[in-house]
């Protein structure tokens, strides 16, 4: 098996889909799939999934497939399913309230465990059972809790600013939902997800026919 790093990060981010639906498949009992059967399912062509299983060593067999309950317990021990990761939302809005509403319900190693905001009549309050601190409690209750995982959902305004509060609290990696592109110290990962983007993207495929 090739070390982490040296995976690719297209691979990488492959990986979850392939987690949930052996997780699927294992609930539903099923023993064996293929990668054929496993490319229709998730929409990754086979030869791609070989080569993303090839990374890790000898996941199957040629002419027999992989064992879902094995493909199940690596990619698990992969992904650190077994560890309970605690994140941090930073701006409890109406997009932080949906996601503190979904909480990652559909994964069993990732929570919401604290949120922070500015706001007086939301501080002080759990919210589906996170508490709400204030901004200024943000970096003493990162450190105190050991949260080195972010999501970014504040006004971009001051995007960068809750930004360079997360790095001094010790934070590795940020979600940030915030239209802008954020500048982070090189141990700071940052993921952006702009939803409006990816929106318009959608709509420009489905206007000029672009599969």
């Amino acid at each position: 098996m090739k070390p982490a790093n040296e995976i690719p990060k297209a691979t990488a981010r492959r990986l979850p889909i392939y987690y949930r639906y052996l997780r699927y498949l294992n609930d539903a009992g099923k023993t064996r799939i293929s990668s054929t059967e496993l490319s229709e399912a998730v929409k990754v062509d086979s030869a791609t999934i070989r080569r993303d299983f090839s990374y890790f060593g000898a996941l199957g067999k040629r002419g027999y497939g992989y064992e879902v309950e094995y493909l199940l317990d690596f990619f698990s021990k992969t992904l650190n399913q077994d560890n309970l990761t605690n994140v941090a939302l930073i701006g409890v809005g109406k997009l932080g309230q949906a996601l503190l509403n979904y909480n990652f319900h559909l994964s069993n190693n990732v929570r919401i465990s604290a949120a922070f905001d500015v706001k007086p009549d939301i501080v002080g309050k759990i919210v589906s059972g996170v508490p709400v601190y204030p901004m200024e409690e943000m970096i003493g209750q990162l450190r105190i809790q050991q949260i080195d995982v972010a999501i970014l959902t504040v006004p971009q305004e001051v995007a960068q600013t809750a930004t360079n509060k997360l790095a001094e609290a010790g934070v590795r990696g940020i979600m940030n939902f915030t239209p802008i592109r954020l500048s982070v110290p090189e141990n700071v990962r940052i993921q952006n997800v702009d939803l409006t983007n990816e929106l318009q993207t959608l709509i420009y495929f489905l206007d000029n026919d672009i599969s």
